[in-house]
């Protein structure tokens, strides 16, 4: 058993997990925020009576959040203790910061959502609203700093065998921060929209709650088709930044072995690393270059240009590239027809589309995960690009047994909090807004 694989394996299962929380935050707390602003201005207590219904959700997704998240930051320091040594200075100080700035004001505004409606006035309570969804998001801000100085680092200096920070606002503000960020927070916006819209038009199919669900279904379908749209033009920035920064992991995107003028985009294959061809493959002749750099014929790098053992795992990350890119392209059919069969009037009554909507729930998960699983793995063998080898990141003295019983513990630590978890939000949902209970006493 090769210790570093191993810890390599049990960060990506307990990252992967917890990935599934924070994207669903970022959703929920932006839908509850413009439910409690239409409340604020309207005064209708439908508005009230969904949103306190999502609140309930919300808070049981943090708490799983909170619970699988906290196992990363001891990661560091367990498994990969050069890392923390040698780039933890700079890698730390977001860290914190999310916690000091972020989680603890979270927290606090949430727990006056759930306990606090007969509380404090209505203005207080749409500013709480406010503040969960700022903190939730400001908490991707650091979080999307830390993993992006490891993709492209910046503002630093290596002085006796460790990083150290030169500008703060140059490694804040590293060459993929922003884009990614954005990248991050429409995917968000997505998963809470499709989640809420599976969610309203379960009730349509079960005739339950069936005035709160079309309203709730009006409000989130257009979330979902804007951020879409959005999420197409983001990607592609997030590519061309790929391109520009980590040149071989854009080669690896798209299974690109040799540098070509007029490069094609990869629609489908089954990559071969070993003997360096693509099966099966589907292109669209010069596309690649055009989206890169608006010139069809501009030259696109190929893997041939870097060191084998500086060459990304091909395979691996072709596939989630290519699979989150399906699943997004996906988003706009569905959300498109939503849009047509509302513009019709026929959605309330299209039980085929109300089944599509529920039975895409896990979809936007799907893609996050995929999408992660390409940036991480496609930065390979790199623990910091071109600063720190993973291989050289990891802990020398955690034997390799020590690692698997973890990741054994962690497995049956995680797959409770998914079954526990997992029934008291269906549970919830099962509820529906229409008996909703907030502690109010």
């Amino acid at each position: 058993m090769d210790a570093v694989l191993l810890a390599r394996i049990q960060f990506g299962f307990t990252a992967g997990f917890h990935f599934l929380f924070p994207p669903t935050t970022f959703g929920l707390t932006f839908i509850i925020l413009i439910l409690e602003s239409l409340y604020l201005k309207t005064k209708e207590e439908v508005y009230k009576d969904i949103s306190s219904f999502l609140i309930k959700i919300l808070g049981a997704v943090f708490i799983m959040g909170v619970a699988t998240g906290i196992v990363l930051e001891f990661a560091f320091g367990n498994n990969w203790s050069n890392y923390s040594r040698i780039v933890g200075d700079i890698f730390g100080a977001p860290l914190a910061a999310e916690g000091i700035f972020s989680f603890f004001l979270e927290s606090v505004f949430l727990g006056i959502l759930v306990f606090g409606r007969n509380r404090v006035s209505k203005k207080a309570y749409w500013f709480s609203s406010f503040l969960v969804f700022f903190a939730s998001h400001l908490s991707g801000v650091w979080i999307i700093i830390a993993n992006s100085w490891m993709q492209t680092p910046a503002g630093f200096k290596i002085e006796g065998g460790r990083a150290i920070l030169m500008d703060f606002f140059q490694a804040a503000l590293n060459p993929s921060a922003m884009v990614r960020y954005v990248h991050a927070v429409l995917a968000g916006w997505i998963t809470g929209s499709i989640l809420i819209a599976g969610i309203a038009a379960w009730f349509l199919l079960k005739s339950r709650h069936t005035e709160r669900a079309r309203l709730l279904l009006k409000i989130v379908l257009i979330i979902f088709f804007t951020t879409s749209i959005l999420q197409l033009f983001s990607g592609h920035a997030h590519s061309i930044q790929v391109a520009e920064t980590q040149p071989e992991k854009m080669a690896a995107f798209e299974a690109l072995w040799e540098t070509e003028e007029g490069a094609p985009f990869a629609v489908f294959g089954i990559p071969d690393g070993r003997k360096q061809i693509t099966h099966f493959s589907i292109k669209i002749p010069k596309f690649l270059s055009f989206l890169i750099h608006f010139d069809p014929d501009s030259k696109v790098m190929g893997l041939e240009e870097f060191p084998k053992d500086e060459r990304p795992p091909v395979f691996l990350t072709f596939t989630s590239y290519h699979i989150m890119i399906w699943i997004g392209s996906l988003f706009i059919l569905i959300s498109l027809t939503g849009i047509f069969l509302f513009d019709r009037k026929k959605i309330w009554t299209a039980r085929w589309y109300h089944k599509i909507l529920l039975f895409s729930i896990p979809l936007p998960h799907l893609a996050n995960e995929f999408g992660w699983i390409a940036a991480e793995v496609g930065r390979q063998p790199w623990a910091v690009y071109r600063v720190l080898k993973t291989a050289d990141a990891a802990s020398p003295v955690v034997p390799a047994g020590n690692i698997l019983f973890s990741l054994i513990m962690f497995f049956l630590v995680y797959a409770l909090i998914a079954v526990v978890g997992g029934s008291i939000l269906l549970r919830m949902i099962k509820k529906g807004p229409d008996e909703h209970a907030l502690i109010e006493e």
